[in-house]
């Protein structure tokens, strides 16, 4: 999705969004209980495609790049297995040792595509990636991983300002030595169960390369069984006032 706001030599913010429209688990199939909730998994590409319909609709001055990785994940004769490995739109190879660990696949190829055909000037992604974001925000808040300190500060600002409220969590390479594989450039999960969200932002960040970048871990917040004043039971919509405000407040003009 794109639009075009202002001078088209100006480089544009991008977004990219997570988009599994279901998600079974695929061979390390998921329990049964509250499998039929994984309809919410596309989160993020919902809301990237809410806010680039908000930029438009109000005739933002920028220039804005959406891009989702829309697929599904189920068991088949033909679906992945724990111990393939695969190769990346980047090049770099990835040892797959949980096929419940999908999205960050997908995302890995839709950030490394966003940034290398768009250049933009920002790149922000928004993934129900983890459970364990769960663990340790609840609902209440969604992970903040970033690479610039700016980005992190403006994104934080403008939840606040809307209501969807971000907590942000380190990025070190000390983490890596969890994604260290003997048979690949990279595994795609860590050795152990700690740390959970900080290393799978680890392995995003390797496929983004020099641009500011923020992934936003929206699991906990992009679908309530309860409604609020700003949403009904079901999906949130977590993400579009947020993006919307981040654009309204840094980057137009």
């Amino acid at each position: 999705m794109s639009w075009q706001g202002t001078d088209k030599r100006k480089a544009p913010v991008a977004f990219v969004g997570k988009g599994v429209t279901f998600d079974t688990g695929g061979i390390s199939l998921k329990p049964a209980g509250g499998m039929e909730d994984m309809k919410w998994d596309m989160g993020g590409a919902g809301a990237v495609t809410g806010a680039m319909a908000a930029l438009a609709g109000r005739n933002a001055k920028v220039n804005a790049i959406g891009v989702i990785g829309l697929v599904e994940n189920m068991p088949d004769g033909n679906a992945q297995r724990p111990g393939d490995v695969v190769t990346s739109m980047s090049g770099k190879t990835i040892e797959v040792l949980n096929t419940d660990a999908e999205g960050r696949l997908v995302l890995a190829d839709a950030l490394w595509y966003t940034q290398d055909r768009f250049k933009p000037q920002v790149m922000i992604n928004l993934a129900t990636l983890t459970g364990a974001i769960i663990v340790s925000l609840g609902h209440e808040y969604a992970g903040l991983f970033s690479n610039d300190d700016s980005v992190s500060s403006q994104l934080t600002a403008a939840g606040e300002a809307v209501g969807e409220k971000l907590w942000r969590f380190p990025l070190h390479s000390t983490y890596d030595k969890q994604l260290k594989s003997q048979i690949a450039d990279v595994r795609h999960i860590g050795a152990g169960r700690g740390a959970g969200s900080i290393v799978a932002a680890q392995f995003l960040q390797r496929f983004v390369n020099d641009v500011p970048w923020a992934h936003l871990d929206i699991a906990g917040v992009a679908w309530a069984s309860k409604g609020t004043d700003l949403h009904p039971a079901g999906g949130t919509g977590y993400g579009v006032r947020l993006l919307d405000r981040f654009v309204k407040d840094n980057y137009e003009g």
